[in-house]
């Protein structure tokens, strides 16, 4: 094959891509591209605590005539920014806002209400509003997410699965789907503004969850849209040479494909606007370089955490983007893993075989790119200067849930954890107190799960229930003090609130909910929590 031809055959798959990102990003214009100049006036004073709140607005009038009068007004004498918005925009509420609960119902009856509160009428949204609407009802998080959110969607459907609400899942599966096929892949949330990055993917556990009830059919009929994430996923890898990176994909040394967090846009994030604009002050990178690396670690859905920092775990020292992270490539291989499955299913041989090898070359990967033999963890890999990550992490749990890790590993993660991550209220996020929400003191529900679930994998039953036993026991003693579930947990000092991020801590909480209910009935722990 003439070198000129393989230029121009890089080159056109190079430029394909680029228009891909560039489609999906056009869909729906974003509040800051509908209103510039007033979105930043709004996001940089105090008209909102938080950046969200105005991004979530509905327009009372269709945007050109709101840029007008903005135009119009501004630097008149008495020209108030807030009376101006009040004016224009109907302000979203909270979502669990106006709910209260009996406690003495106990926990399970808040949790059965609560999947009510939560739901979402489909299609509910303004042709003006951020809001992408969606075909079918689903589960919001709570507090300020009143949107679906992909990864958090799995816990909550947990949850749902021990409620039988097998319907509701259903709906969100389809959902999915949906946004699958009209945007390419599926959004950090159904939001304008969340249409340039996705979450961790799992959507193929969601099948494979709703496989549970109603058979392998499950995965034939949503293979169209398994194979249309993981070519999301996998975009621009065919014109990679070894250690590069395009989009979401990186060519490791030897060859092997394997994935990070990334996102099309490199400028301050829609949602956290001024919070973005202020960390920039303190990096030293190029200021896009600096958003993607912010961007990306939303997209990992721990925003933010040590674990995406250098050693000095300073949020202007980010490299997300350089990080192949070792949760996320194990998702990968369970998506392999089910598309295979679904070939198979169908009986068509071929492909089954070319998906299973891409699975185990992955597994291979993951073994040989992640596996700290000096620290006995499981840790993240940077591509870039060929070297694993020094921060521990519980993500090292997740090659125990799929199954990739050796019974030696998994025993040496075991010790790990009891004596490094376990805590009174649980498993702590990161060995790291740095201010940041996704690293200690703090613990998260979807974690939790996946290190149970991980070790009873491979028979580490009893420390998989003490881990179990002291998480339900702290959601269940906040529950009866508060009468809410939270969507985060100080698992060190369980007599304190969790605390950093972005925003104040948030109640409802959809996979908390879906976590707890599901480890209680896992583990027959008392229904009441005395």
């Amino acid at each position: 094959m003439p070198a000129s031809y393989k230029l121009f055959k890089k080159n056109f798959l190079v430029a394909i891509c680029l228009l891909f990102s560039v489609y999906v990003s056009a869909q729906q214009q974003t509040p800051r591209q509908l209103f510039p100049g007033l979105f930043e006036a709004v996001q940089s004073s105090d008209v909102f605590p938080d950046n969200k709140t105005f991004v979530d607005c509905t327009p009372k009038y269709s945007p050109n005539l709101i840029m007008k009068a903005y135009n119009e007004q501004l630097g008149k004498v008495g020209f108030n920014l807030k009376e101006f918005v009040m004016a224009n925009f109907t302000v979203p509420g909270g979502v669990t806002h106006a709910f209260t609960t009996n406690i003495e119902d106990g926990i399970r009856k808040h949790i059965d209400t609560l999947w009510q509160v939560l739901q979402r009428k489909p299609d509910a949204a303004s042709k003006l509003s951020s809001l992408a609407a969606l075909p079918n009802p689903y589960i919001v998080p709570g507090g300020r997410f009143r949107e679906i959110y992909y990864w958090d969607s799995y816990f909550t459907m947990l949850g749902l699965q021990e409620s039988k609400q097998f319907k509701v899942i259903n709906n969100m599966i389809d959902n999915f789907a949906y946004l699958i096929d009209t945007y390419g892949f599926i959004p950090n949330g159904n939001r304008a503004y969340y249409l340039t990055r996705s979450q961790p993917p799992f959507f193929s556990l969601m099948i494979n969850l709703l496989a549970k009830t109603e058979g392998n059919k499950i995965l034939v009929k949503y293979q169209p849209q398994l194979i249309k994430e993981y070519n999301y996923w996998m975009l621009g890898s065919a014109v990679l040479t070894n250690n590069k990176a395009i989009h979401r994909a990186v060519r490791m040394a030897d060859g092997t494909v394997l994935n990070r967090y990334w996102d099309e846009s490199d400028e301050p994030r829609e949602e956290s606007y001024i919070k973005d604009v202020d960390a920039a002050k303190t990096t030293k990178q190029p200021l896009p370089v600096f958003y993607h690396n912010i961007r990306a670690a939303a997209a990992s859905g721990w925003d933010f955490s040590s674990r995406w920092f250098d050693s000095s775990a300073k949020l202007g020292t980010i490299q997300t983007t350089n990080l192949v992270p070792v949760d996320l490539n194990c998702l990968m291989y369970n998506l392999e893993l089910t598309i295979a499955n679904s070939y198979q299913t169908q009986g068509n041989i071929a492909q089954y075989k070319i998906y299973q090898a891409k699975a185990d070359a992955r597994k291979k990967a993951i073994l040989k790119y992640f596996w700290d033999e000096k620290n006995n963890w499981f840790q993240d890999y940077n591509w870039t200067t060929q070297k694993l990550s020094a921060i521990p992490t519980l993500a090292a749990v997740f090659p125990l849930e799929f199954k990739i890790a050796t019974s030696e590993q998994a025993q040496k993660i075991a010790a790990g954890l009891k004596t490094n991550f376990l805590k009174p209220g649980g498993l702590v996020t990161t060995l790291n107190f740095s201010g940041q929400q996704w690293d200690a003191p703090n613990g998260w529900a979807p974690l939790q799960y996946i290190a149970i679930d991980g070790l009873e994998n491979y028979n580490h039953r009893e420390l998989a229930k003490d881990i179990a036993t002291r998480w339900t026991r702290l959601n269940i003693r906040v529950f009866k003090q508060t009468g809410k579930l939270l969507e985060k947990y100080n698992v060190v000092d369980t007599s304190l609130t969790a605390g950093g991020g972005e925003y104040p801590l948030q109640d409802g909480f959809g996979w908390t909910n879906g976590v707890l209910l599901k480890l209680m009935n896992k583990y027959q722990l008392d229904k009441q929590g005395d």
